[in-house]
């Protein structure tokens, strides 16, 4: 599967505007691309990103206040304690090579009652289940719950408690980007009865989860 690098970096992600709180000040967005996101935001606020990739960076830069061309780790030390009462990670903690250490680590730069919204792929999506079980494949690809650069997987369950583990709470957690876009095919149809039987989260490529310090 191929992916256009072009569009790569800039999605402005409307599905996870409903996760976003009402009252924000100063954001922090990891993974930022080419700053996109900003646009589901009201226009009273810090806007903070970092971004590995250079070329979207750059363009970041034109639309947020501040921008870090490197990984969350590289440059946590740089970030302000105590600062930040919304941070923003889309598709960003399945490639972190120690995510346990990231939802502690992030708290010391979240001011109190601040939010951390998110979206994370679910290995156990329809599609990838039916090549595990009945196909018997494991193939990683360019995109989707088995990228290549994918570090770490999640379950609906095992991200609950990863979220609960490291002491947030839970306001919000939503199934996102549903595999069924056209329901009449027949394809389609055998989705629907294999979901019936493996449980509605397969249904679903991501979730999203607004979660409280």
């Amino acid at each position: 599967m191929s992916v256009d690098k072009s569009t790569y970096y800039h999605h402005q992600r409307e599905e996870m505007s409903l996760l976003i709180p009402k009252s924000y000040h100063k954001i922090l967005e990891i993974g930022c691309g080419s700053g996109d996101f900003r646009n589901n935001m009201n226009s009273e606020n810090e806007y903070w990103g970092i971004e590995p990739v250079l070329e979207p960076a750059l363009l970041a830069r034109k639309k947020l206040d501040k921008v870090f061309i490197n990984t969350y780790e590289e440059v946590f030390n740089d970030l302000p304690d105590q600062y930040f009462d919304l941070v923003i990670c889309n598709d960003v903690i399945e490639h972190m090579v120690d995510h346990d250490s990231f939802f502690e680590s992030i708290q010391k730069k979240m001011t109190d009652d601040s939010y951390l919204v998110a979206s994370i792929p679910n290995v156990r999506y329809i599609e990838n289940l039916i090549n595990i079980i009945f196909r018997k494949e494991w193939e990683y690809r360019e995109s989707g719950v088995l990228d290549r650069t994918h570090l770490r997987f999640f379950t609906e369950k095992s991200l609950k408690r990863t979220i609960l583990k490291h002491g947030y709470k839970i306001e919000k957690f939503y199934y996102i980007n549903s595999v069924f876009t056209n329901p009449y095919t027949l394809g389609a149809i055998i989705k629907r009865v294999l979901v019936m039987i493996l449980g509605r989260d397969t249904e679903f490529l991501q979730f999203g989860i607004k979660i409280k310090k």
